[in-house]
């Protein structure tokens, strides 16, 4: 081997050796991080590095999977402040107050400041996919992190991130769109965990505009959905907590790659890799049919998802007949008589109900369904309670105090609810249900005298009528025929 070609090989081998230094999954302050370098988490599954998306020229710095074509980002850093064509190369410096980009002329595109000061700051992108910022030299350092990429989501929701509120410093992790495939910055739609200090629900919205929910959680599944419960491939975690409010999900398989995302059309997608195809597949979509969509019923009313069309709750009646032959429901419905609160109100039970919006979480203590419909009676503007499982601890009080809105006919998983109704329309159902059902309403009226009748066989009848004479005849009815009978 000639003597220049040994310089040149020796040359690329110490460049090699940098550049797998810096590609590795940690940053120190010493070492420089420009366009062409990367951190790759240990297991080799995500890579943090600059990248220009689809068929823009701006730069950013993301996370996205290592070995996955094409590029799948997960995670942007600077979305909305990007590195535009014409200036210099940027790069990712590290200190002692945080870690920032900053071009060539210094200035600072997008950073992270801290409060303290590291003594040892380091970046460690870790297997999960977190980017995190720690003191090497600080008590607890491996296990305490200052600053994490999960509490600052993007589009994209990976398993083990929080979706949701930490109540003590108010911080709210929620997924919003890209603008575009080739525009990472903050689109029109968000995806969040709704009302942390009532029952809490998940929820879709454009700009401030509630376009779909799913909520409140049940213990099993948020109400209204059976796309986020337990299933063959990952199991949700909710929890709800004086600190916390959050959900987030499990893999059971930890080989499979997964995550959810909020498209820039609205929805809200599960996707797995598949590596027989090397395609993302599309496993669940939250947003099923026209009845998820929020409130298209209006007050009082429940979609049906067989149609889609609507149908007012029973003891309503549409507010507008007119719209309604129209197809026209969002004005909803209207009881059939108002509420008396001092003339005795009472409840009906409506069961296989997707649970409406502005949930109330009475108390942070679990009460039994009498003592939830007690509470809810002494409060005139108690429109409807019921009891659901939130905290898994057997049952918490749920009340409604504004217009049921957002329910649907639920079936399979549906709840059940108890709906403020005037005393008249009590009167009326209960009046409606001993025609429906008189000889229930007999038998139980005969157990209370204690009364006991023979039982007879039909040769004992036919002889008690005459052979059913037509002398004996009383009267028709919808049953048949009607005899005297003349016991011996």
């Amino acid at each position: 081997m000639g003597y220049p070609l040994l310089l040149a090989f020796c040359y690329i081998l110490l460049s090699s050796k940098s550049l797998i230094s810096i590609a590795e999954d940690t940053l120190r302050p010493n070492q420089i991080f420009t366009n062409g370098r990367t951190l790759v988490s240990s297991s080799q599954s995500f890579e943090l590095g600059f990248f220009t998306p689809g068929s823009s020229k701006n730069s950013f710095l993301g996370i996205w999977y290592k070995n996955i074509l094409p590029q799948t980002v997960v995670w942007v850093a600077n979305r909305n402040n990007p590195i535009i064509p014409g200036s210099s190369s940027a790069s990712l410096s590290l200190g002692s107050s945080g870690f920032s980009i900053s071009t060539n002329e210094s200035l600072i595109v997008w950073s992270v400041n801290v409060s303290v000061v590291l003594n040892s700051p380091i970046l460690q992108l870790l297997d999960n996919g977190n980017l995190i910022l720690r003191d090497e030299s600080g008590a607890d350092a491996e296990g305490y992190v200052i600053w994490q990429s999960f509490d600052d989501i993007t589009d994209t929701l990976l398993p083990e991130m929080k979706l949701g509120w930490n109540l003590v410093t108010g911080l709210n992790r929620n997924m919003t769109s890209w603008l575009s495939s080739s525009d990472p910055s903050a689109g029109e739609f968000t995806f969040s965990v709704d009302r942390p200090a009532q029952a809490p629900q998940l929820v879709v919205r454009k700009r401030s505009a509630m376009l779909y929910r799913w909520g409140p959680w049940d213990g099993v599944r948020f109400s209204g959905s059976n796309e986020l419960k337990s299933n063959p491939v990952f199991t949700p975690i909710f929890n709800i907590s004086s600190e916390e409010v959050y959900y987030t999900f499990e893999l059971i398989d930890k080989s499979t790659l997964s995550r959810f995302v909020m498209n820039q059309d609205g929805s809200v997608v599960y996707f797995t890799w598949r590596a027989s195809d090397n395609q993302w597949g599309g496993v669940v979509t939250l947003q099923q049919n026209t009845c998820d969509g929020y409130g298209i019923c209006g007050p009082y009313g429940s979609c049906d998802s067989k149609g889609p069309s609507c149908m007012c709750l029973k003891g309503f009646a549409p507010k507008s007949p007119q719209e309604w032959q129209r197809l026209t429901w969002t004005g909803g419905c209207v009881r059939n008589w108002d509420l008396d609160c001092k003339n005795g109100d009472g409840f009906v039970r409506y069961e296989g109900l997707k649970l409406p919006d502005n949930s109330f979480l009475f108390a942070n203590r679990s009460l039994s369904l009498k003592e939830c419909e007690a509470e809810c009676l002494k409060n005139c503007s108690c429109m409807a309670y019921t009891r659901i499982d939130i905290h898994a601890r057997g049952g918490d009080c749920v009340m409604w105090f504004d217009e049921l809105v957002d329910m649907r006919n639920y079936p399979d998983g549906g709840e059940e609810i108890y709906i403020r109704m005037a005393r008249k329309e009590l009167e009326k159902a209960s009046e409606t249900e001993r025609r429906e059902v008189p000889y229930q309403v007999h038998r139980e009226e005969m157990q209370e005298e204690d009364l006991e009748l023979p039982i007879l066989d039909f040769d004992s009848i036919s002889a008690a009528t005459d052979k059913f004479s037509i002398a004996n005849k009383i009267g028709e009815g919808g049953f048949g025929t009607v005899y005297k009978v003349v016991l011996y």
